[in-house]
């Protein structure tokens, strides 16, 4: 067992930005009395002092690229030469065609700059990525490719490991797996998207003189998923059961999954769990959770469910893991929604509105989560490439869906119906288990019982999932998980006092 890393930080600071919004904030430093090429020069600086902090000195290759990932670059090699360190400058294209900033610090590196081919490699034992940041906007191909490929030895990427889209973490025709990468200000969506995320190795955040009011002020609106952009319900003295919300699962003939989300929906927090059922399984419930309330009614009984639904106390209702009979379960969905109960819609719900999904979306009413994997995802939104942007499709399908949408997956996405984005990067991987799934679903609606907003109940369950399958550690099961939540959950408290 190991405890789940936990900081608190301030929202401002888990902000990640897009390129685009990276270069935003350059320039509202810029037009805040910073130069340009102030900011170079601490970006090549903070890569050199964390080179300098780990690896002795060692013959080292700087690949620079054309543009200001270059500039920083001359700046790394100009810090470590004058450190002692034996380098050896490499550049895409020639030194007269870079402009601006780059330019300038080019200038003020007066050893010989190899042409950029294998050869540039020979004896380094170290490398230096600073042929492309987070703006790659096209494949990497030709020389730049050549030389990724002969790289042997460990390398230090600049902003982002060159070949790797800063927006989605995909890779655009070559890269290789950096031992670190420095990063500017805030890191970026394709830090924590996966492949990127695996590509970056260690990760360094590095001060270079951008006012803090940038990250604001340039319209960010995806976070780094952490303590800090929600908070827990705290319990008070006076707090009872009837204050800590009432879900209610809807159980289906695989009775396992919906068992998983009600026992942990009660360990997440919510002081009462209901069980709708039918009559044949109602005993099994009822044996495996005697806390729980077991209501049950006929496979076809609507006004039975209806009435389990009219209960104001139960205030938050987990639907689909487990769940069969698509005709039964849209319909079960549908008075959910018309009632505008908060809800998690997961699993078989995704197949039984696939031949309609505008269907489920125009219902719609009160706070509403859809959990889907990628498969389920598809079901719903066939137009929507997930492969290629999970960020931009899971934003896209939240908007569409009036939902929050969480794409399951070692890089899961929240994304809320009013653009805001959370990316989470906590799940070891040894949470890829059957009945994963129907946890999260628990700990979601457990939390949306309590009385947390859609968005930060979903970001919530999300992490804590995360962090209670690392504080039980490999060798992990979905049952595993909800007994785990309360180790998770004590570092938290203790966190947040």
């Amino acid at each position: 067992m190991s405890e789940p890393a936990i900081e608190f930080l301030h929202p401002a600071q888990l902000l990640l930005l897009d390129p685009a919004q990276m270069g935003a904030a350059d320039a509202f430093a810029v037009a805040h009395r910073t130069p340009g090429t102030t900011l170079m020069a601490n970006a090549g600086r903070a890569v050199a002092e964390a080179i300098i902090a780990r690896w002795a000195p060692c013959p080292i290759a700087v690949l620079c690229g054309p543009g200001n990932n270059g500039g920083d670059g001359f700046v790394v090699a100009r810090v470590l030469g004058e450190a002692g360190w034996p380098v050896r400058v490499a550049l895409l294209g020639a030194r007269e065609s870079l402009r601006g900033d780059a330019a300038y610090h080019a200038a003020l590196w007066d050893d010989p700059v190899a042409e950029l081919a294998p050869a540039c490699l020979d004896g380094a034992e170290l490398v230096v990525d600073a042929m492309f940041g987070a703006g790659l906007n096209r494949p990497i191909g030709g020389a730049a490719a050549e030389v990724l490929a002969a790289v042997r030895v460990p390398v230090v990427a600049v902003d982002m490991p060159s070949g790797v889209d800063g927006d989605t973490g995909q890779v655009r025709g070559a890269a290789i797996p950096a031992a670190l990468t420095v990063t500017f200000f805030r890191r970026k969506p394709g830090h924590l998207l996966l492949p990127g995320r695996d590509l970056c190795g260690e990760i360094v955040v590095a001060d270079i003189g951008i006012p803090a009011a940038a990250a604001l002020a340039v319209g960010a609106r995806t976070w780094r998923n952490a303590p800090g952009l929600w908070r827990l319900p705290r319990l008070e003295a006076a707090s009872h059961k009837y204050t800590r919300g009432h879900v209610l699962a809807v159980g289906g003939p695989m009775t396992g999954a919906i068992r998983l989300a009600v026992r942990a929906s009660r360990r997440v927090g919510a002081g009462l769990a209901s069980v709708y059922c039918a009559p044949a399984d109602a005993a099994l419930y009822a044996a495996d959770a005697p806390g729980a309330i077991v209501l049950s009614g006929e496979g076809g009984d609507d006004a039975g469910f209806r009435a389990a639904l009219a209960d104001p106390r139960r205030n938050a209702v987990v639907i689909g893991p487990g769940h069969g009979d698509p005709a039964l379960l849209a319909r079960r969905v549908d008075a959910i929604l018309e009632a505008g109960r908060a809800c998690v819609l997961d699993a078989d719900v995704f197949g039984a509105f696939s031949e309609a999904p505008s269907r489920l979306f125009d219902a719609v009413r009160g706070p509403t989560i859809l959990t889907p994997h990628g498969g389920e995802f598809v079901r719903l939104f066939p137009d929507l490439d997930a492969r290629a942007d999970r960020l931009g499709a899971a934003r896209a399908a939240a908007a569409r869906a009036r939902a929050v949408v969480v794409l399951k997956g070692s890089d899961t996405v929240v994304a809320a119906p009013d653009g805001r984005a959370a990316i989470n990067a906590n799940a070891p991987p040894w949470l890829a288990t059957g009945g994963a799934g129907d946890v999260l679903a628990g700990f979601a609606a457990g939390l949306l019982a309590q009385g947390m907003t859609a968005f930060e109940a979903a970001c919530a369950a999300v992490w804590l999932h995360g962090a209670a399958a690392t504080a039980f550690g490999p060798g992990l099961i979905a049952e595993d998980l909800p007994e785990a939540l309360p180790r998770a959950l004590a570092a938290l408290f203790a966190k947040m006092r």
